[in-house]
This record gives structure tokens, C-alpha cells and sequence, in this order.
């Protein structure tokens, strides 16, 4: 475990994307809760900032369609208004959104550097449904594909992304579908908005068999997300050897979450961060940054915030086990059949 500071990203700018139309569950106040969570488990000392900058042109073109990011530039000039039925934005939405991207592009340049082993990106707004061509779910820009990005362009030639988001990473999916530089694991509720992730999307052309979704059920929890982790992430992950792992961390799968139907335990978060950081240590580099998504119950987020914190402290947490429904099981199964032709899983726990 490398005792170096922590680098993170986390700026007043993210707060000033608001909805001033009304309360909308993507709210500054999330990351007020998401700020207390984890400074509340790191020491100052632990601490390595970086400063967020906005992202160029040229960076986000490695991830979204240019004509869309001067499309989207010319409507957040407006100053207020939807993008989508889901996807607001607000005077300080571009500013926001263009700073979030930048910090997540230096943090994993941080990494790939070698100036920090581990990073928390504290971004608004979020990302992992942004689309090349389009926003959805909240999301302006793909925060964790443009960081993917940023290794990619710096020669690295695996990247795993592991999104334990309660939705589907589905923008993340789509830009690297084809990829076969970039294993994307994704763990959510199905069948769920945004209606993709299913365990037969494993990829296409170059890039088949380096995608896996976990399409659990509603419902799932601590127990079946530790068998997921045992039976499927990690040993995906031990057999592609990423360079840089980079984790799409959504805390809305906790049971306190008012936007979907998932049971998991704050405590279950402190053990896939656990899990994740001793596999990038295994790996012999330790390279591993978590990139904030989803979490809409602030005070779930909080407490999950510190479960990582106390993570990246150095706490061990192991990963649950339990009984699991048939329901839950043929599901896990389902991904495992689907990647059986093109990596080695260990049997399916009784």
C-alpha cells in the first residue's frame, strides 16, 4: 500500500451548477455531503490537491463528437434552461462542466506520471451517461472516459473502468465498445433507466468480450455484489492487468436512495473500495482513482464518502458474502455464460 497523499480534485465551481427552477436530485448539496464524507476520514496530511482547469477542445474530442461540444457551448450560453427531460443546466453549469472534465483529465495524468498512485475526483455535474454525441441522466460530459482518454493518449494500453453506479455507465460503454484498450465493468440495477446494460452487451469488433455488465436485480445486496466482485470484477481484472484502474463511483445503489431499489450497506462501499485498491496494489503499481457519480440521499452519500475515505486510509474492509436469490444468482451467471469464450471465471458460489 503506497503511503503518498491522496490527490483530489474538488472546486467551488462544481457547486454553482444548480437548478434554479426547482429542487432537482443532482444538487450542490451533494457534494457538500460528498466533501464531508470524505475529508471527515482523510488527514490533511493525506491530502495531495489538484487544481481543476477547464478542458480544451481537443481533449474533450477524444471522447464527444466536436460539433456537439459547440453545440453544447452555445446552449449553456443561454444561461438557464433543460438539455433534456432529465438534464439541466444553469449560469454556472459550462464553467462547471468544462472544469469537472479538466480535473479529471489531470488527476489520471497525476497517476499516469507517476506524481500519485491514488485519486478522488470530487466532479458536478456527472458523467457516465454522457453520450458522444449527446447529453442524458444528468450528465453534460464523460468525466470517467475522458480520464480513460487522457491515459490512452499517454501510451498506457489497459484501462479498466469498474462503474458501480446504480444506472448503467451507458456513454462509457459506447465510447469504448469497440476498444480493446479498455475493459468497462459495470455493476447496476436491470431492467432500469437507462434501459441498456444488458449481460449480452459484451462489446463488438475488436473490442468484444471487454465489456461486462452485471445486470443484477432489483433488490440485490451486500451479498450479491460481494459474490459479483469474487466471481466476475475482480478476476476480470487480474487477467487484463490494467495499467490504470479508474472507478465510476455512484453511491445510489445504497438502500437509502430514493432514485432506485437497491439494498446495499454503507459498509459494503468501504469493501469494494477495499477490494479495488488491494487488486491495483496487486498489480505492482497501485494506480487507481474513483471519479464521483451518482448518490442522491445525502446522508447515504456521506457516510458511503467516508466508507472510501477510510479505504483510501488504509482501512481493510472484506467484501460481504451471503445466500443469494435464484434470481440473483442467474443473473450473475448470465454475465459469466456471457463471457465464458473469452475469460476465465471461477465457478458460480453455491
Amino acid at each position: 500500500m503506497s503511503n503518498a497523499p491522496i490527490a483530489i480534485v474538488d472546486d467551488a465551481r462544481f457547486d454553482a451548477h444548480e437548478d434554479h427552477s426547482g429542487h432537482h436530485p443532482e444538487c450542490p448539496e451533494r457534494l457538500i455531503a460528498a466533501r464531508s464524507g470524505l475529508y471527515s476520514t482523510l488527514a490533511q496530511s493525506q491530502q495531495s490537491r489538484v487544481p481543476a482547469r477547464a478542458a480544451s477542445i481537443s481533449e474533450l474530442s477524444r471522447v464527444h463528437v466536436a460539433a456537439y461540444v459547440k453545440s453544447l457551448d452555445s446552449r449553456l450560453a443561454r444561461g438557464a434552461g433543460n438539455l433534456d427531460p432529465d438534464t439541466y443546466f444553469g449560469p454556472g453549469t459550462r464553467e462547471a462542466a468544462w472544469t469537472a472534465a479538466g480535473g479529471a483529465i489531470d488527476l489520471t495524468r497525476r497517476l499516469v506520471q507517476g506524481e500519485a498512485k491514488r485519486g478522488v475526483a470530487l466532479l458536478r455535474p456527472p458523467g457516465h451517461h454522457a453520450v458522444p454525441a449527446s447529453s442524458m441522466g444528468f450528465c453534460l460530459l464523460n468525466n470517467v472516459a475522458l480520464a480513460a482518454s487522457e491515459a490512452l493518449a499517454a501510451g498506457f494500453k489497459r484501462v479498466a473502468i469498474v462503474d458501480w453506479d446504480v444506472h448503467h455507465g451507458n456513454g462509457t460503454q459506447d465510447v469504448f465498445y469497440e476498444d480493446p484498450r479498455v475493459l468497462f465493468v459495470s455493476l447496476h440495477q436491470f431492467p432500469f433507466y437507462p434501459g441498456t446494460g444488458a449481460p449480452r452487451e459484451i462489446g463488438s469488433g475488436a473490442g468484444l468480450g471487454f465489456t461486462a455488465n452485471l445486470a443484477l436485480p432489483s433488490g440485490s445486496d451486500d451479498a450479491v455484489y460481494g459474490a459479483a466482485f469474487r466471481e466476475v470484477v475482480l478476476p476480470l481484472l487480474r487477467e487484463f492487468a490494467p495499467e490504470v484502474l479508474l472507478v465510476s463511483a455512484g453511491f445510489d445503489a445504497h438502500a437509502r436512495d430514493p432514485l432506485a431499489s437497491m439494498q446495499l450497506s454503507t459498509a459494503c462501499y468501504g469493501a469494494m473500495t477495499s477490494a479495488l485498491l488491494e487488486l491495483a496494489d496487486s498489480l505492482g503499481h497501485g494506480r487507481i482513482a474513483f471519479f464521483l457519480e451518482g448518490g442522491y440521499d445525502l446522508q447515504a452519500l456521506e457516510a458511503s464518502m467516508a466508507q472510501l475515505g477510510l479505504g483510501l486510509g488504509g482501512a481493510k474492509c472484506d467484501l460481504p458474502q451471503g445466500k443469494l436469490r435464484e434470481i440473483e444468482r442467474a443473473a450473475i451467471d448470465a454475465t459469466k455464460r456471457a463471457l465464458a469464450v473469452h475469460w476465465r471465471l471461477p465457478a458460480s458460489q453455491a
